[in-house]
């Protein structure tokens, strides 16, 4: 095939693959950010847990 065929398709096919690649990272991105903000609110949550137990503890 000669360069700047009727049927050659590469450079389409280079945009798919590159808007593909970036959806991924997106996707990777957005789910990081999810799990980090889920970690970071379960050990809030579990150090409100540990300084109610104290503070009943230290009442009782």
């Amino acid at each position: 095939m000669t360069e700047g065929d009727w049927y050659d398709d590469s450079a389409y096919d280079d945009a798919v693959q590159r808007a593909k690649r970036a959806t991924r990272f997106g996707w990777l991105t957005i789910g990081a950010t999810v799990a980090v903000f889920f970690a970071v609110l379960c050990g809030v949550a579990v150090v409100i847990a540990l300084a109610a137990y104290a503070y009943i503890e230290t009442r009782g």
